[in-house]
C-alpha cells in the first residue's frame, strides 16, 4: 500500500470481555477481587521467604522469583482493565500498547522458564541429594536466573521491535482485553509475513524447550523414586515436587493453548480465555498451591502473620505512654482498672 493512502493510528481501542453495560460491574468486581488475591498472596510469600531464614534456600529463592513474576504478570492487564470499566475508556495509546505485549510476554514467558528452572532444583535434591548444595550454590542459581531474564527479554524485545515497524490502517479496535501480539497483525496493513514467523519459531522454541527441561527432569526423578525401597520415602520425595507438578499441569495446558492452536471463527474468543487463565486466574492460585502444600511455607507464614497481629494494649499501660496521672481519673475509672487487674 503506498504512503498516502495509509493512516496514521496513535492509539487502539481495547475490545475488552464484554461490551455489555449490565456486564461491567460484575467483571470489575470479579477482577478487583482477583488482583488483591493475587497482590496479597503473593506479597506474603515474597515476605515469608525473606524474613524466614530456614526458607533462604534454592527453592525458596526461585519460588521468591516466581511469586514476584506472577505479581508483575498480572498487573500487566488488570489494572488496565480495571481502569477502563471505571473510566469507560478503552483507549490505549500506540506505544502503552507495545509496552504493555512486552511486558506481558516477558513476564508470561519468565513464568516458564522459572518452572523449568525449579524443575531442575527438584532434579539435583532428589537425584543428587548428597551433593545439592554444591550444584546449586548461588552463583548457579544466580546464572540460571539471569540467563532466564536474558532470554525472554530478548523474545520479547524482538517481538516489540517488529511490532512497532508496522503500518496500522485497518482499523484500530483490538479484538482482546489486552494488546496481543495476533489481534494487534490482524490490524496492520503492512507485510506481516516475518512478524508471523517470527511468533510461530518462539512459540515453538519457548514453549517446548522449558516443557522439554521440565519433562527430562521429571522422568529422571521418577526413575529414582521407584528404587527407593520403603513407600514413607517414596511418598517423602514425591512430596516435594506435588506443587511443582499441579502448577506445571495448569501453566502448559494454557499456554499452547493460546499460541498453537489451529485457526477457527471462534480462535478470537479461544484466546481471550486462554490468556485470562494465564495471566490472571493461574498467578492468583499459584500462593495457595505453594502454601497448602508445604508445611515450610505454612510455618514461615504463621510466624509473619504473628509478628504483624500487634495484640491491643491494656488501659492502664496506654495511661502510661499518655502520661496521665492517676490523681486525673474519676473515682468510676479508678474501679474499673482495680477490676482488671484483679481479674488477672
Amino acid at each position: 500500500m503506498e504512503p498516502e493512502n495509509q493512516t496514521e493510528i496513535s492509539e487502539f481501542f481495547l475490545q475488552g470481555l464484554s461490551e455489555k453495560p449490565e456486564h461491567q460491574t460484575l467483571l470489575f468486581t470479579m477482577f478487583l477481587s482477583t488482583y488483591l488475591v493475587t497482590f496479597i498472596g503473593n506479597a506474603l510469600i515474597i515476605l515469608a521467604i525473606i524474613t524466614d531464614s530456614h526458607l533462604h534456600t534454592p527453592m525458596y529463592f526461585f519460588l521468591f522469583n516466581l511469586s514476584l513474576v506472577d505479581t508483575l504478570l498480572s498487573s500487566t492487564t488488570v489494572p488496565k482493565m480495571l481502569a477502563n470499566i471505571q473510566t469507560q475508556s478503552r483507549a490505549i495509546p500506540f506505544v502503552g500498547c507495545l509496552t504493555q505485549m512486552y511486558a506481558f510476554h516477558l513476564f508470561g514467558t519468565m513464568d516458564s522458564f522459572l518452572l523449568a528452572v525449579m524443575a531442575i532444583d527438584r532434579f539435583v535434591a532428589i537425584v543428587h541429594l548428597l551433593h545439592y548444595l554444591v550444584l546449586m550454590c548461588p552463583s548457579v542459581c544466580g546464572l540460571l536466573l539471569g540467563a532466564s531474564w536474558m532470554i525472554t527479554h530478548l523474545q520479547s524485545l524482538i517481538h516489540t521491535c517488529l511490532m512497532a515497524q508496522l503500518t496500522f490502517c485497518t482499523g484500530s479496535e483490538i479484538s482482546h482485553f489486552f494488546c496481543d501480539l495476533m489481534p494487534l497483525l490482524k490490524l496492520s496493513c503492512s507485510d506481516t509475513h516475518t512478524n508471523e514467523l517470527v511468533i510461530f519459531a518462539f512459540g515453538i522454541v519457548m514453549g517446548t524447550s522449558p516443557l522439554s527441561c521440565i519433562l527430562l527432569s521429571y522422568i529422571r526423578i521418577f526413575w529414582t523414586v521407584f528404587k527407593i525401597p520403603s513407600t514413607r520415602g517414596k511418598w517423602k520425595a514425591f512430596s516435594t515436587c506435588g506443587s511443582h507438578l499441579t502448577v506445571v499441569s495448569l501453566s502448559y495446558g494454557t499456554i499452547f493453548a493460546v499460541y498453537l492452536q489451529p485457526t477457527s471463527p471462534s480462535s478470537s474468543q479461544k484466546d481471550k480465555s486462554a490468556a485470562l487463565m494465564c495471566g490472571v486466574v493461574i498467578p492468583m492460585l499459584h500462593p495457595f498451591i505453594y502454601s497448602l502444600r508445604n508445611k515450610d511455607m505454612k510455618a514461615a507464614l504463621g510466624k509473619l502473620i504473628s509478628k504483624v497481629a500487634v495484640p491491643c494494649p491494656r488501659p492502664e499501660q496506654l495511661l502510661d505512654v499518655y502520661h496521665v496521672p492517676g490523681s486525673l481519673l474519676g473515682a468510676r475509672d479508678t474501679e474499673i482498672l482495680a477490676g482488671n487487674r484483679d481479674m488477672e
